[in-house]
């Protein structure tokens, strides 16, 4: 996937290279990486085959292993909807999914919200990762993590991606609110709204909690991928869970490459959406007027 990582580097031994190294993910990096020039507006040219034959034992090892760990961790700490959406779509773990084909996890995603997971060769830059969003396309990294970072790993990878995202691309209200991003992140060239618009996504498609029967649960993708780091923002009294409010969230920065100290609670998944709905309103106007609005710049 893109934005808003910012370390776009490859990992050490994961894959057979050629599954991200070959003609075809270099073609389509160098597309992704000029999408928005002219000549340059189709963000499918970015996307690549999965290379399926490419995945060793090793990697189909890691998949269950993180799988199995994760699953029955979950079932008592996710989001019910998280686990609905990994019910819907098939979610197995004795493989690591299909992103196309009769047994692809696209298959179901395209009957439940029309959202599909397309392959990519690499980290791709804030505004083709925007262009794939609003297409109700998500860019899916297809390496996965080495066995010694099985752990934590500030960089996605398809466990974090298939496992910790996908899933809630099958709520129609998540799906709605994910797609309504994209098209008013697109819509601004501010760097200023770019930068606000990645913490928004990182404090909650990535780091998202919300409250359940009285209980915090995960919904983000960083915390559902991750064993260490889910088991953090749980029980670690080192973590400051803060009410979900939109102007406070864009305001907060983060870093990624530790366990988040900082994390913020939504009420429900319709509160997400309904707080982008209006902060796109407001982006989708200023970019028709050249004003600047959005969320608040005081810190």
């Amino acid at each position: 996937m893109g934005m808003p990582d910012s370390s776009a580097q490859k990992f050490a031994g994961s894959l057979n290279s050629a599954m991200i190294d070959g003609a075809q993910a270099r073609a389509a990096q160098q597309y992704a990486d000029r999408f928005g020039e002219p000549g340059f507006t189709d963000i499918t040219n970015a996307y690549i085959d999965q290379q399926y034959q490419g995945y060793s034992a090793e990697n189909q090892e890691t998949w269950r292993n993180l799988h199995d760990r994760q699953m029955d961790y979950l079932q008592d700490q996710a989001s019910a909807t998280y686990l609905s959406g990994a019910q819907n779509i098939n979610l197995v773990r004795d493989h690591i999914p299909y992103l196309e084909g009769p047994k692809s996890i696209n298959t179901y995603l395209r009957q439940l919200t029309g959202w599909q997971s397309k392959a990519v060769p690499g980290y791709l830059k804030p505004h083709a990762f925007f262009g794939c969003l609003a297409r109700r396309e998500f860019p899916t990294t297809v390496v996965i993590r080495p066995k010694e970072s099985i752990d934590y790993l500030p960089e996605p990878d398809i466990f974090h991606d298939v496992f910790g995202h996908v899933p809630l691309h099958a709520d129609p209200t998540f799906a709605d609110f994910l797609q309504t991003y994209g098209k008013a992140a697109l819509a601004t060239d501010d760097p200023i709204h770019t930068e606000r618009l990645a913490r928004l996504f990182w404090f909650t498609v990535e780091f998202g909690l919300i409250k359940e029967s009285g209980r915090h649960k995960l919904y983000g993708s960083g915390l559902i991928s991750s064993p260490g780091e889910s088991r953090h923002a749980l029980t670690s009294s080192e973590v400051d869970r803060r009410p979900f409010d939109m102007e406070r969230v864009c305001s907060t920065s983060f870093e990624i490459d530790h366990y988040q100290p900082i994390l913020y609670v939504l009420e429900s998944f319709e509160q997400l959406r309904d707080a982008m709905n209006s902060y796109a309103n407001r982006l989708l106007d200023a970019a028709k007027t050249g004003e600047s609005h959005g969320c608040s710049t005081s810190r």
